[in-house]
């Protein structure tokens, strides 16, 4: 009758020693406190390197405008020679390395309700730079991004329109458009327009915005696969190269 006793005593001794379970409300509350201190400590860090960003950057706007100015002058009205121009000039400015020289590597682009063809000159993780344009016109929203973008005419006329105001503003070639990092607006690109475009800040952010068209409205996939390899490709090559 003994014998048994210390089999009960040893079991009630380890449910004694077992630790009582965790309140449902203090698990919750562990795991929002834990997401909290993880979206606080992404926010610091996106907030730091924001701040340092600009040390990243080697093209420069107004180096970028005046080169536009000289190609419109020196070949006006012929968008081929004002591209060979600006890349050639790209190219001895700041190395292959940094420039894509395939000036026949263009691929559509549909963004923001706009349409026309691309050829990407630069693509980093901070910076591009890219000629778009029609011969047949397009219209559309410019998307609201985490980069400052600057718009060069070659040839043509692009009008953006920006409440409250009543006007349009009128961008002919040889001019920049300039849209400010945050900022959004109505644009229009009459036949045979095509234009430099520099953009400088977080370009990975602003891609979404080039490709939601093609997910949801063209279900274009080979331009879409060409445009991600594209510039995948170029992101990839500067990075090899340090610049970010």
């Amino acid at each position: 009758m003994q014998s048994g006793h210390p089999a009960k005593r040893a079991v009630s001794a380890s449910i004694e020693r077992r630790p009582a379970p965790e309140a449902p409300q203090a698990k919750k509350f562990t795991r929002w406190a834990t997401w909290a201190s993880l979206f606080v400590v992404f926010a610091l860090v996106c907030r730091v390197l924001d701040g340092i960003k600009e040390r990243w950057y080697i093209l420069n706007p107004p180096f970028l405008h005046e080169l536009a100015q000289d190609a419109v002058a020196t070949y006006p009205d012929d968008t081929a020679n004002i591209i060979n121009h600006i890349v050639t000039n790209l190219t001895a400015t700041y190395g292959s390395k940094y420039i894509n020289p395939r000036q026949d590597e263009w691929v559509f682009n549909n963004a923001g309700g706009a349409m026309g063809a691309m050829y990407v000159i630069h693509a980093s993780i901070t910076e591009y730079l890219i000629i778009f344009g029609t011969p047949l016109g397009t219209e559309g929203h410019t998307g609201r991004h985490t980069a400052d973008d600057y718009f060069h005419i070659l040839e043509g006329e692009q009008w953006a329109y920006s409440p409250p105001s009543l006007k349009k503003e009128v961008y002919g070639p040889g001019s920049v458009h300039h849209l400010p990092r945050g900022t959004v607006k109505q644009y229009k690109m009459h036949e045979n327009c095509f234009a430099l475009e520099y953009a400088r800040g977080w370009i990975p952010l602003m891609l979404p915005f080039g490709f939601a068209d093609s997910l949801t409205s063209t279900l274009d996939l080979p331009t879409l696969w060409d445009t991600v390899y594209i510039t995948g490709r170029e992101m990839i090559r500067n990075l090899m190269f340090g610049k970010i």
